[in-house]
């Protein structure tokens, strides 16, 4: 179906790994941090907030070079983590991971602090009563009634992350085999004479990817509003 190279493939697989273990990683902190908002109030949760939402209105550009000096590899912290733990994120597929996982954070929190808020207290409330913990109330209650919720915000993450370009190339660059995603190698064969055919195959496989990855979220949520419901 796609006359694909197969440098353009290792696009499409590096692709795929980097938005998955971007949304695995981001999924568990914006759990975390969306329950947080929801549920406390705190001194500084307005700024806390801001914070969360600030990859989406900063220049993705910004993202990446904020990411850059702090944790490229002559960066005090990027430098400590290579030194002391042989951690390097700089122009590796993790960096592209990890500034993938950055832009996709506010898209993963925001529909899953919706769900949180939408909950019915009393049913929280109701469990302690029971003699549950705070973190068996949460595990048991309000983790399954957010359900639709995190699957959203999986999928959002998901599709933010399969189609990062600017904080990715600032941060890790456009190593072909390493750090080129999709975005990256389009955007490489826009630049060279004959590109666009090519070009234009690795969009319809990314239209596709995504297509697939909306479906398959609205089949999941669908499924987990009626094991709630009952159905």
């Amino acid at each position: 179906m796609f006359d694909l190279t197969p440098q353009d493939w290792v696009a499409v697989q590096l692709s795929l790994r980097v938005a998955l273990v971007a949304t695995a990683v981001a999924l568990p902190f914006g759990v975390a941090v969306a329950y947080v908002l929801a549920r406390k109030n705190f001194w500084g949760k307005s700024l806390l907030d801001a914070m969360v939402h600030l990859p989406l209105v900063l220049p993705p550009v910004v993202t990446g070079y904020l990411l850059l000096i702090t944790l490229g590899r002559r960066a005090p912290v990027g430098a400590w983590l290579a030194d002391h733990l042989g951690i390097v994120f700089s122009f590796r597929w993790t960096g592209a991971a990890l500034a993938c996982g950055v832009m996709a954070f506010p898209l993963v929190v925001r529909p899953i602090r919706l769900s949180i808020e939408a909950i019915d207290r009393r049913l929280e409330d109701a469990s302690k009563t029971l003699g549950a913990n705070g973190f068996w109330a949460f595990a048991t209650i309000t983790l399954p009634l957010a359900l639709p919720g995190i699957i959203a915000g999986s999928m959002l993450g998901f599709a933010k992350a399969l189609g990062e370009f600017g904080a990715t190339i600032t941060f890790v660059s456009n190593i072909p085999g390493e750090t080129q995603t999709i975005s990256a190698a389009i955007y490489t064969l826009t630049q060279v004479p004959d590109g666009d055919r090519a070009a234009m195959q690795l969009v319809l496989v990314s239209m596709v990817i995504s297509v697939a990855a909306l479906v398959a979220s609205e089949w999941l949520a669908r499924r987990a509003q009626a094991r709630l419901h009952g159905a």
